[in-house]
């Protein structure tokens, strides 16, 4: 079935953070399923950007289609997932069924069944504020995906985490998409991008400097900043 959260189309996207602009008319359309991994040095706006794209964040100017949908129109159809993931003061059970109550009133075992797919089944009982860096970031993927979305945002969600979380979290990951999720995801680690991404949209100062599928990006980039990039130099 294809994606009716297909094509986002983002026109003259504009964002200002006190004096400072952090998005200056970003142009972008996705228009395939599968990754897009989102890089860009720090302070490009990637996350910004991110926010933008699931409503958490009014732009100052500027479109964002998904599909013939708006942001706020689109927002049932999304999950994102951040960097340090925000957890209630209750068990890991008790977050899963929180976020889809409807679930766990009709269909309780399929929250066991989430817990089950990131290895926290023997944690149900548990406050999730206890669990690992590792383990709650697992969760906090859990808990986005119970909805099905149509668009899976993550920022930075295995920065500095496991390897076996990174790993898990990036095979969950490849199973929504081949489920036909959209997947958009910023990452700064390039050899993550080189396993994951199907296409990448370097963002940098503000402004999308280059969307090249992702062989192409990192075989032969296009512009002089995402070769510094790739080369590992040091961007202002």
């Amino acid at each position: 079935m294809p994606n009716a959260l297909l094509p986002i189309c983002i026109s003259d996207l504009g964002l200002i953070k006190g004096d400072r602009p952090v998005l200056q008319g970003v142009n972008l359309r996705i228009n395939e399923p599968g990754i897009t991994v989102v890089m860009g040095p720090n302070g490009a706006g990637k996350t910004m950007f991110l926010r933008c794209l699931h409503g958490l964040i009014t732009p100052d100017q500027g479109l964002i289609t998904l599909g013939s949908l708006t942001v706020a129109g689109s927002r049932d159809e999304q999950a994102m997932v951040f960097q340090q993931p925000v957890l209630l003061r209750r068990t890991v059970l008790q977050n899963l069924a929180f976020a889809a109550p409807r679930i766990a009133k009709t269909d309780p075992r399929r929250l066991i069944q989430a817990l089950e797919s990131v290895n926290l089944d023997d944690r149900a009982d548990q406050p999730a504020r206890m669990l690992s860096g590792g383990e709650q970031q697992r969760l906090a993927l859990a808990r986005a995906l119970l909805s099905e979305p149509a668009l899976l945002l993550l920022d930075e969600a295995t920065a500095s985490l496991d390897p076996a979380s990174v790993l898990l979290i990036e095979s969950l990951v490849k199973v929504q998409s081949a489920r036909g999720a959209k997947v958009i995801l910023v990452s700064h680690d390039q050899s993550q991008a080189r396993r994951l991404a199907d296409e990448i949209v370097f963002i940098s100062n503000g402004r999308v400097a280059e969307q090249s599928p992702a062989d192409q990006f990192f075989t032969a980039p296009k512009t002089p900043m995402a070769k510094a990039y790739l080369a590992g130099e040091i961007l202002l």
